[in-house]
């Protein structure tokens, strides 16, 4: 009989499960024998416009020093970015995606005793990374799939360290306003940092969302999460970072894994963040696709919750469990959002236009056949 390892693990380690992914489609194609081309991936909230040109000119040329560690400095990336938001280079922090950034600040400032506080219908990392540490958990119940900031205010005591928000929110979409943003901040005890979770931020209109890189002067206990696996298009590099205090910054640098950014990762961020023209056709992409699904959703009598992400939560009122099977079994992969407290709903990505008409194509097709 093994020794169980397990059993020695932290509690909260043993409490958690293995993060789920959304399914690849090669993983799809191999289980049902389909071919891989005609398979239709609105799972995981990627980017569907592929790389910028710009950003494979600049793998392109990094390729030949792929004997050579990264910078673990990151200098040129953080340069770019301290420029882009006037900020100093102190105040930068570089991550394996922003999951990294989110981890780094529960290692840092989370162990047993102490606790976080989020929103419930929130993302899955908030409490993995707690749990991880031997932190307590506590899940807010929202207000309509959003964040309920009050409440939030209220769970707050004196061993509360760290408190995740998130604008927008993923899986749910649902974003509050500047003014919500500022009332909330002024209320946070200046003991608990707020790791503000921006995703997603990219995707909406200048404007149209509260700039977390605008508090940053007023709230030192304040961190802006980012990620360029989303609007940027390189989810598969693994970059994310934070702006926040050097204090702070120098707390997360102390504990960041040596190279935790890759060569190719870093130049391809800095040649992203040049590309304005390519980050303006992903928003309007986004806008139009949102369109096309939620007019779909309409037509189809069905609930969904507006958002301002790369995706739309769709309700169907129901166990959406047998749906999803019947979309994978045609070829289309999206997301059970059940692990969220969500069971009758499914997470979409917005694709390209022919990749939302295939899905509302076989969703039309599977919900005429479940009646």
């Amino acid at each position: 009989m093994s020794f169980d390892f397990l059993a020695q693990a932290l509690p909260g380690v043993q409490q958690l499960a293995p993060y789920v992914p959304g399914k690849p489609a090669d993983e799809l194609a191999r289980e049902l024998g389909l071919p891989l081309d005609s398979i239709v991936k609105l799972a995981s909230n990627e980017n569907p416009l592929g790389p910028s040109p710009k950003v494979i000119a600049a793998i392109s040329q990094a390729v030949p020093e792929l004997t050579r560690y990264p910078d673990g400095n990151g200098f040129v990336l953080k340069q770019a970015l301290a420029q882009k938001f006037a900020v100093e280079l102190a105040q930068v922090t570089l991550g394996n995606g922003s999951n990294d950034i989110l981890e780094l600040v529960a290692k840092a400032w989370l162990a047993p005793g102490l606790n976080a506080v989020f929103s419930q219908h929130a993302f899955a990392v908030y409490p993995i990374a707690t749990m991880a540490v031997g932190a307590e958990c506590r899940e807010i119940p929202a207000n309509n799939y959003g964040h309920d900031l009050p409440a939030i205010l209220a769970a707050i005591d004196a061993n509360t360290r760290v408190v995740f928000i998130a604008n927008p929110n993923n899986p749910t979409g649902t974003w509050f306003d500047q003014q919500a943003l500022a009332d909330f901040l002024a209320q946070v005890p200046e003991h608990v940092i707020v790791v503000l979770d921006e995703a997603y931020i990219e995707y909406a209109e200048p404007g149209e969302l509260p700039d977390g890189m605008d508090f940053l002067a007023k709230h030192a206990n304040l961190i802006v999460s980012r990620t360029f696996s989303k609007a940027y298009g390189l989810a598969a590099l693994r970059i994310g970072y934070a702006i926040s205090s050097p204090m702070i910054a120098d707390v997360l640098n102390r504990i960041r894994q040596p190279f935790n950014v890759n060569s190719l990762g870093l130049v391809a961020a800095v040649a992203a963040l040049e590309d304005e023209e390519y980050l303006q056709e992903s928003r309007a992409s986004n806008k139009q696709g949102l369109q096309q699904l939620s007019t779909a959703f309409d037509r189809l009598g069905l609930s969904y919750i507006e958002s301002r992400g790369n995706f739309i939560a769709v309700d169907f009122a129901r166990d959406a469990a047998p749906i999803n099977q019947a979309l994978l079994e045609q070829g289309v992969i999206v997301r059970p959002v059940a692990g969220y407290a969500m069971p009758t709903f499914l997470r979409v990505s917005v694709g390209t236009e022919q990749e939302n008409a295939r899905f509302i194509e076989v969703l039309e097709q599977v919900l005429a056949d479940a009646k």
